[in-house]
């Protein structure tokens, strides 16, 4: 595949949540010039004629864009599968009966946990009571649900109770995906990272739940980076299938690489140029891509067509060179830096810490962002 086939359009990092495991970059004030209305549809023609099949509207919470209808109209037009993926807040019923008439294919919604108090206490904000009101709109208006709880040590225990919720609100879907470390998941690691035993339990209870429900919920259980032997094939492979733009304009081949193109000073923004060119041409899209980049031990292991490496964007978060092998994989000169941090979160002795709540960025939109209709809306 030679096309991507999927983009992940980040249209705010503005949200009314503070979640400390967020995966938004650290410097949220350098994403403050958001691209206005005219720039997404223009950006969401050229994806299509690029070969880009999906779109997935994130953020933050692209809730907060006064746009968002009209951004779901236009990909419709274009043909374009549309998920937005939103914690709830914002999802009012007019404004949904809005995107379902616009043509939306398919909500999202992330919940941080199954009991009130924790998943308030996680997100930084009281917002449970309201997620579950736009998980039962989702259904009422006849979308299918998929629900994200991303699992950390503070919300895994409650991974039983985190199922039963989804089958209480008919979730087609389910994402039970263990926290990421970079951006803020990064900062707070030592207090997110769950334990081997807290992994097994809920793996046991995955297992159970998936052979009680059979093909009624699809349950996606994804394992700590951290317990894996070897990496994952992060994105498939470094800008092989699909692509991000972050609200300033920047194209990444991953939702996670603005530090990395800070440190490689290799910035690709939909602003300067097309997104043909960027995909096919620029420098930070090429730089991964393939396999003649790769060091040994990458270079020489049999491996290399499955996981490509591993995740260019962990490497640079643990080693500071994103050329180097990632250090999940046990054959890495740098493993240690991933067997300490493992250590350490199976440590019982271990003094707990602080978690740093993710902050509200600024924002700077221009008035081309939103009609006139939205904003009344």
């Amino acid at each position: 595949m030679d096309r991507p086939f999927a983009l992940l359009a980040e249209l705010t990092y503005d949200c009314p949540l503070h979640c400390p495991y967020c995966s938004n970059p650290l410097a949220l004030d350098a994403y403050r010039d958001e691209l206005t209305t005219e720039e997404w549809q223009r950006v969401l023609a050229e994806a299509a004629d690029l070969g880009v099949l999906q779109l997935h509207l994130s953020g933050g919470e692209p809730m907060r864009r006064h746009d968002i209808v009209e951004l779901v109209q236009c990909a419709n037009r274009l043909g374009m599968y549309t998920n937005l993926i939103t914690s709830g807040l914002g999802f009012s019923g007019r404004r949904a009966e809005r995107l379902r008439d616009a043509g939306l294919d398919h909500v999202q919604v992330s919940i941080q946990a199954d009991e009130g108090a924790l998943s308030d206490r996680i997100a930084g904000t009281a917002s449970f009571e309201r997620k579950l009101v736009a998980a039962r709109l989702v259904k009422q208006l006849g979308w299918p649900l998929t629900l994200n709880v991303v699992l950390h040590r503070q919300n895994i225990d409650r991974i039983g109770g985190i199922l039963d919720m989804a089958e209480d609100l008919r979730a087609d879907r389910i994402e039970l995906a263990n926290t990421q470390y970079y951006g803020w998941a990064g900062a707070n690691r030592a207090e997110l990272l769950p334990s081997r035993d807290q992994l097994e339990r809920a793996q046991s209870v995955v297992r159970a739940t998936r052979e009680r429900h059979g093909d009624r919920m699809e349950i996606i259980y994804v394992i700590p980076d951290y317990y894996s032997r070897y990496p994952k094939p992060c994105m498939d492979g470094w800008a092989r299938r699909q692509l991000t733009v972050a609200p300033n304009g920047d194209a990444l081949p991953c939702p996670a690489a603005q530090e990395l193109v800070r440190g490689l000073e290799l910035r690709a923004s939909v602003r300067e140029h097309a997104l043909e060119w960027i995909w096919v041409e620029s420098p930070l899209f090429t730089r991964f891509r393939g396999e003649q980049w790769m060091p040994d031990p990458c270079r020489s292991c049999e491996r290399k067509g499955i996981d490509f490496g591993g995740c260019r964007c962990q490497a640079f978060a643990l080693t500071g060179d994103a050329a180097r092998t990632d250090p999940v994989c046990h054959l890495s000169a740098d493993h240690e830096l991933v067997a300490a941090a493992v250590a350490a979160a199976n440590d019982p002795t271990r003094p707990r810490g602080v978690l740093i709540p993710r902050p509200h960025p600024g924002r700077t939109v221009s008035r081309a962002t939103a009609s006139t209709s939205e904003v009344q809306a």
